[in-house]
């Protein structure tokens, strides 16, 4: 009997980067005039607070996040986006996270990034990372007929639980559940992702935070650091 192909499963801010590129994203906007720094340093600090004590409300910080894709069109955003990645994101993505997820192609693993930021700025990190669009799922964004973005989100985020619900529709799509797969690895640094590693087979804390790194320890999972 052929052995069951693997899922290999990663958080990408904070995991696969050394960083949040949710959170660098406004630090770009700042620095080019677009937004204005005081407001945009209180409200995404405030946010940012309680992503990291698991309390973020997701619809508020949305609102919140999307509005400065409402004021440009698809090229405008395109441009941006890649001097983005330039001077924000390619110095953040250290070797040891291409190398794992090379290490997982190389093993024959199906990889998946599962991101609770949006699919505008985390398309281009996963291109970045050799991940196609099939293979990320992050927040999707409503957008109008010609393709401009309205500032809300559509579906189901893809945040806590929210993983676990987009990676099930992901998976039935393709007629599949995580039972299909032989193993089933995720790698996150954040206790936000605790109900997602808690149903695969090989959970793995990556540089985590302090709550993760004690519910790790407790149960026994592997803690690694990709930042060298």
């Amino acid at each position: 009997m052929t052995q069951a192909r693997n899922l290999a499963l990663f958080d990408l801010d904070n995991t696969l980067l050394i960083g949040d590129s949710d959170f660098e994203w406004p630090r770009f906007l700042i620095k080019r005039g677009i937004v204005d720094q005081a407001y945009y340093d209180h409200r995404n600090n405030h946010f940012y607070e309680q992503y990291k004590s698991g309390t973020l409300n997701i619809g508020e910080y949305l609102e919140f996040a999307l509005e400065p894709l409402t004021r440009y069109d698809n090229a405008e955003l395109a441009a941006l986006h890649a001097a983005y990645m330039d001077e924000h994101i390619r110095p953040i993505i250290p070797q040891a996270a291409r190398d794992l997820l090379n290490l997982h192609r190389q093993q024959g693993d199906e990889v998946l990034i599962i991101t609770a930021t949006n699919r505008f700025i985390t398309g281009p990190i996963a291109a970045e990372l050799g991940v196609d669009a099939e293979h990320l799922i992050a927040i999707e964004l409503e957008q109008t007929a010609d393709g401009r973005y309205t500032g809300k989100h559509t579906g189901v985020p893809s945040f806590q639980a929210g993983k676990i619900t987009r990676l099930e529709m992901w998976l039935a799509e393709r007629g599949q559940t995580l039972a299909s797969y032989g193993r089933s690895f995720f790698y996150s640094d954040s206790h936000n992702d605790l109900p997602l590693l808690s149903i695969v087979s090989n959970p793995v804390a990556v540089d985590p935070d302090d709550t993760l790194r004690l519910h790790a320890k407790e149960q026994g999972w592997p803690i690694i650091s990709l930042r060298g």
